[in-house]
């Protein structure tokens, strides 16, 4: 007969502590306790599962897979005891959410208002941040759910698919190129440009095919966003090529957008914590956002 293996909670607690922390000094204060507690009671739970639950980086201690495994099979049991332990009356869940300008500003915003108008029990808290501050904070473990646009691969995040797109060149209804179908570099030789700062790694890939095309246009102002470029080319400043997503959705009254050839792609991700199953009120929204994205001809799912 095989033999049962027993449970300690304390184990599990460490564990937990340790995996949001990353150091024993933080997971102790977090749980009364001492350093050498934590570590006691990690090394007893890797005595008794017979694996190597964090490895060292530096002052930090980082969980491997078999830490990250084991911590989403305790998510029951620690909703449970949340649920026991919890006020009679169910507390309103709140969602965590950051995102750059690009996607907090007017996108966001209006996705939230219908959002909370659908789901009055819950609360949303919105951080605006650059991409960089995004990939950070859900790093961290300060923010359920993160939008972002730049594919930034590191430890403890998680990114998911959310949109694609193609680049376009917008301009006003009145300019000349309004009337072909499709703009490449060699269309905007001498034209007024509003150009992504140089912070903007499509910045130096669009700089690189004028340069192959032998095509120089005239940058006669730089913008740190799709929108602030959108709108000074609605100001009639010049041109501008940008990620059609998610500007198209309220300057296409205002403004002509064409595809620009060669194909520029980008993509959009959610990022959440990879130790950590994301909470309900993060997955519902999620959901929200992929049926209520408006479908344009340059963006898809």
């Amino acid at each position: 007969m095989a033999t049962r293996s027993w449970h300690s909670l304390p184990e599990y607690q460490a564990l937990r502590a340790l995996m949001e922390s990353g150091t024993t000094s933080k997971a102790a204060v977090r749980l009364g306790l001492s350093q050498s507690a934590i570590s006691r009671s990690i090394a007893s739970l890797e005595a008794r599962t017979g694996k190597m639950l964090f490895e060292r980086d530096g002052g930090r201690l980082v969980p491997t897979s078999e830490a990250v495994q084991l911590n989403r099979r305790l998510d029951p049991l620690f909703e449970a005891l949340d649920r026991i332990d919890g006020p009679p009356t169910p507390a309103q869940e709140t969602l965590r959410l950051v995102a750059p300008p690009t996607y907090a500003h007017r996108f966001l915003v209006r996705h939230i208002a219908a959002f909370l108008k659908a789901n009055p029990h819950y609360f949303v808290s919105l951080e605006v941040a650059s991409s960089d501050e995004v990939i950070r904070g859900i790093q961290e473990l300060r923010f359920d759910l993160g939008l972002t646009g730049v594919e930034l691969s590191r430890q403890g995040v998680k990114l998911a698919p959310y949109r694609t797109s193609h680049a376009v060149c917008a301009m006003p209804k009145s300019h000349e190129l309004a009337a072909k179908e499709t703009i490449t570099p060699e269309d905007l030789h001498n034209q007024s440009m509003i150009a992504l700062s140089r912070r903007h790694a499509r910045r130096a890939q669009l700089d690189r095919m004028f340069t192959n095309a032998r095509s120089a246009p005239i940058v006669v102002a730089e913008a740190s966003t799709s929108f602030a470029a959108v709108d000074l080319a609605k100001e009639g400043l010049g041109v501008t090529v940008i990620n059609p997503f998610p500007v198209m959705q309220y300057r296409s009254d205002d403004l002509v957008f064409r595809p620009f050839a060669p194909v520029i792609e980008y993509r959009s991700y959610f990022a959440t914590p990879e130790a950590h199953r994301s909470p309900a009120i993060a997955r519902a929204f999620m959901r929200h956002l992929r049926l209520h994205t408006l479908k344009n001809p340059f963006t898809s799912a």
